[in-house]
């Protein structure tokens, strides 16, 4: 049995005195529960995404602009890796950007769970997108090793990097607190690596400087460092939607799950727990041991209540579908008999 609720807080622990509290409290203030709202809320998430990347996008287009003006009037090899990374940057924006418009549609027929995995194909594209850069920022990095050219208007060159510093860095803190705030751990991860091309335009400057102290390969030599610590954020971004590829949660939401569970008034136990995000939203499925002498109206009432401890204690969980199980008797016959050969 599932039901939908488009609320969530934490839920309220610590006996009958606190279940009190809590129950006055939706009196006072009552939430809403019904489908309407869970798409509204949903809906105002996926704003709020696209808003950021909107943001983030114009910060690091102009960003890119300066500097790509800057290395064909100096021909800074490390500025042009920058450069090139931070244009990467900003155009994983458009996948992550249609992603979150996607994650925005109703369910239907086909797609009954919602278009949110749209989020972990934009991922997918994110990490291509940084491999890529790598490999550009490498391959010219080493050119010029074996081509070495003198580098001109070291100061602008340095002050290009300056800014890519500051704009990389005011759009990771951006992209990182409003991914970590509506849950989407593509928009973390874009984050994150706006993060390094911050540090990669700060290596910039210790290019220039060789340069300025007669280090003609320098350049070169930063070109290289910034493509390594591109790897690195590559490993990190690629670990990231790995993860949620393979359904991956973090332990911790399962044991506040597990423990809201068992706080709920006629759960005796609970059985197998599963949860997944789809995009970022959560969804969860439980299995609670009740007791079998009760009414199916009673039983489904804490399966209802089952549910609603879960959307209080598990931030940005959508729906849970709550399977009641009744403790075992030698006298009858086990109902779960028929699926066991399913299971195998």
């Amino acid at each position: 049995m599932s039901h939908d609720h488009g609320h969530r807080h934490h839920h309220v622990r610590g006996g009958r005195l606190a279940r009190l509290r809590h129950r006055v409290g939706h009196l006072l203030a009552p939430h809403a529960h019904d489908t309407s709202d869970k798409l509204d809320a949903a809906m105002e998430s996926s704003a709020r995404g696209i808003r950021a990347l909107w943001v983030s996008l114009a910060v690091l287009g102009a960003t890119a602009l300066v500097q790509a003006a800057i290395v064909v009037v100096s021909g800074s090899v490390a500025l042009l890796g920058d450069t090139v990374h931070n244009v990467a940057d900003a155009l994983t924006a458009v996948p992550l950007g249609i992603a979150f418009v996607l994650g925005r549609r109703a369910p239907n027929r086909r797609f009954t769970y919602g278009y949110g995995r749209a989020e972990d194909l934009a991922g997918i594209v994110i990490v291509a997108t940084i491999a890529a850069s790598a490999g550009f920022t490498a391959w010219t990095a080493i050119d010029r090793l074996l081509n070495p050219r003198e580098v001109d208007h070291l100061w602008v060159v340095a002050a290009a990097a300056v800014a890519g510093f500051i704009g990389n860095e005011w759009v990771a803190r951006y992209r990182i607190r409003i991914g970590r705030e509506i849950g989407s751990a593509a928009l973390v991860a874009d984050g994150l690596h706006a993060r390094t091309d911050g540090y990669t335009s700060l290596a910039v400057l210790l290019g220039a400087g060789g340069s300025a102290l007669g280090l003609q390969l320098a350049d070169p030599v930063i070109g290289l460092l910034i493509t390594v610590a591109i790897l690195l954020v590559l490993r990190s971004a690629a670990r990231e939607v790995f993860h949620r590829v393979m359904d991956a949660v973090d332990p911790a939401l399962v044991d506040s799950a597990e423990a809201a569970l068992r706080t709920v008034p006629g759960v005796r136990e609970v059985g197998q727990l599963r949860m997944r995000w789809v995009g970022h939203r959560l969804r969860a499925e439980a299995a609670i041991v009740i007791d079998g002498s009760q009414s199916v109206r009673s039983g489904h009432a804490v399966a209802v209540e089952a549910e609603h401890a879960l959307l209080h204690a598990v931030p940005r969980l959508t729906a849970a579908v709550i399977h009641t199980d009744t403790p075992p008797h030698p006298s009858t016959h086990d109902p779960h008999a028929p699926l066991s050969h399913h299971h195998a």
